[in-house]
Order: structure tokens, then sequence, then C-alpha cells
């Protein structure tokens, strides 16, 4: 993770309906509380699916490299409008887990040279956070009867997301369901931030 001072780049990743965006809600609000400028990014699935582009179980190499430039964009146009933190939901591994969630749940193989280039894009920005928190599955929680979501592909991008962290050795911190969980990711997100606005 990047040491440097500056604007400060916290991401967050995990299956969907594990709390990521009620989390960073929630650090939002701590931030603020302490007088820095925060932005947060988001509801990336939800524009890729506004042009057209497929989502879920049925993302493709086309709807991922969207979903990650555009969440590379997001975070760079944040800092130059001023953010002193930056709140990515969804960082950009995030993605790449729900494309080869997506593939397994298929049952496809996406070609060899494209898997590498989209894991190279999303691995490009990961040295631009200051701190990730992975979210994890707990299915005794439920879920928004709003949301028609398919029990095992939600398995299979949890998987994917901490079998990618782990595989490339990346620090993060992992955030369960639990309130006490929650509550300490957020206060060590908080005390790194007010360290490096005081730096």
């Amino acid at each position: 993770m990047v040491t440097h001072t500056g604007p400060i780049s916290i991401g967050v990743l995990g299956t969907h309906s594990t709390g990521k965006t009620t989390l960073l809600k929630r650090l939002e609000m701590e931030l603020r509380a302490n007088g820095l400028i925060v932005a947060r990014t988001g509801r990336l699935a939800k524009r890729a699916a506004a042009i057209g582009l497929p989502k879920m179980q049925h993302h493709t190499t086309a709807s991922t490299e969207w979903i990650i430039t555009q969440g590379i964009a997001d975070e760079i146009a944040a800092v130059a409008q001023g953010a002193e933190v930056v709140l990515a939901d969804r960082a950009t591994l995030d993605a790449l887990a729900y494309f080869h969630a997506a593939l397994e749940y298929r049952g496809e193989t996406a070609h060899r040279l494209e898997r590498e280039r989209l894991r190279l894009l999303a691995s490009t920005q990961v040295p631009t956070y200051n701190l990730l928190f992975a979210t994890v599955l707990d299915e005794s929680v439920p879920v928004d009867n709003a949301h028609d979501y398919d029990p095992r592909y939600r398995r299979l991008v949890d998987r994917h997301v901490h079998g990618l962290l782990a595989d490339d050795g990346i620090p993060h911190r992992r955030v369960s369901s639990d309130p006490e969980s929650q509550t300490q990711a957020i206060q060590q997100a908080v005390q790194l931030c007010l360290q490096e606005a005081a730096a």
C-alpha cells in the first residue's frame, strides 16, 4: 500500500449485500465529523447496466473492463476535485472477482490473454489504496427481498474476492457482519486519515 502523504484512498470489496456501502457511509460520516473533505465513489454496476452492459452472473470482459476503468476514473476525479479522502465503493479487484465468479457460474472460461489483461488492469490501481477492506459473506444475515440474488453466485464472488487478495498477498482487513468488526475497521480508517492529515 502507498505510504506517501496526500489524499488518502480507502477501498472496499466483497460480494453483494455484505455491508460495503453501509460501512463506507458510516466511515464518511465519521471523517466529515472530523473536518475532512471526503468523496465516495460507487454505483458502478448500476451505471454499467444503465448503458446496456451486463451485471452479476452475466458479467463479460467488456462490463468488467468498464467497471474497472470507470472506478479508476472516478477515484482520480475525486482527488482532482479536492478530496482529502477518497472512499472507493468497489475497489478495482472487486470487478475482477465478480467476473471470475460469473465465468465459473456459467461454466465458461475467458481467453488467457483477456484474463491476464483484466488482472493487470485491476492490479495497477491496488498500490494507490492506503487501506483495503474486504467484507465477508455471512449467509445467516437476511438479504433485502427487493434483490433477487442467486445464493450460489454470491458465494462464488465471496470466494474469488478473498482468493484474489490471498493469491497476490495484498494487505487488507477482513470485515465481518459483526458490528464490532465494522466499528474496528472504521476506527482504523479514521485513525489513519487523521494521522495523515496531521503529517
